[in-house]
């Protein structure tokens, strides 16, 4: 069974569909990666998802179960979401903020334990921010915001994680880092609860070396799904951009690179 299916989704704003009948699959164990040109809804797809919105038609479903009908604290224990420039508390600190990642498990006053207080650290050593823990987010900047946005979702230790393009404000050696300890993350689920992502790219590149499947938009729908290698070639990169590319195999792994074809 797949962990997550998405069928038939049909999301607009008002009188415009954003999403046009969109379906795909994320199976256990699996990276998947979304790509398209700027408002092709690949943002929409993940605010979908994270039931921040809802769809005029179509259905979502985790293990067979309709996330819409989840209550709020099982799907919080399932799903992690890590969203473009949220709102964050600018006089809360670093660790305060990955806590609220623990709040699926704690009951109504219930103070947290020290095993929630291990996760936190766990989580913000991982993303290389424990050593901001008593920073004040309104002292961070926006790529430090971003590793504890991220350390927020790992403490909240869910089993599909979904990403809006994860690596947003980040220096190219902290992208890397973000994508390995995402990696990392997916690998360390339990066999009996295999762990799984949907990240959305704006890297070609980044979402070639680390998915195992990409699914590429234009105007609300999937062009294509597959492996890497089967949809990153220039036919495909002009269908859906409007952009000339040369695809070449990448020296060592053999995985698609993407170089820009200058006009002149």
């Amino acid at each position: 069974m797949a962990l997550l299916e998405v069928k038939g989704l049909t999301v607009g704003y008002g009188a415009r569909a954003v999403l046009k009948e969109l379906s795909l699959t994320l199976e256990p164990g699996e990276m998947l990666g979304v790509i398209g040109p700027n408002g092709c809804g690949k943002s929409t797809l993940i605010k979908t998802i994270s039931v921040l919105l809802k769809p005029a038609a179509g259905s979502i479903k985790v293990e067979g179960l309709e996330l819409a009908r989840m209550k709020p604290e099982a799907r919080a224990r399932l799903l992690g979401v890590v969203p473009q420039n949220p709102a964050l508390p600018e006089t809360f600190t670093a660790a305060e903020v990955v806590m609220f990642g623990r709040t699926p498990y704690l009951g109504l006053f219930q103070n947290e334990s020290p095993n929630d207080w291990a996760i936190v650290e766990r989580a913000m050593r991982d993303t290389d921010c424990w050593e901001m823990a008593e920073t004040y987010i309104g002292e961070m900047s926006g790529g430090e915001r971003q590793r504890v946005l991220l350390a927020m979702a790992l403490a909240q230790e869910p089993r599909l994680l979904l990403l809006d393009e994860p690596t947003t404000f980040l220096d190219i050696n902290y992208q890397i880092e973000t994508m390995e300890v995402v990696k990392s993350w997916k690998t360390a689920g339990e066999p009996d609860k295999p762990r799984a992502i949907l990240a959305v790219f704006h890297e070609l590149n980044l979402a070639a070396q680390y998915c195992d499947r990409l699914a590429l938009m234009s105007q609300g729908r999937v062009l294509v799904i597959g492996k890497p290698g089967e949809v990153i070639t220039t036919e495909n990169i002009l269908r859906a951009y409007g952009a000339h590319v040369i695809v070449m195999p990448h020296p060592q792994n053999q995985l698609p690179t993407t170089f820009i074809m200058p006009n002149s």
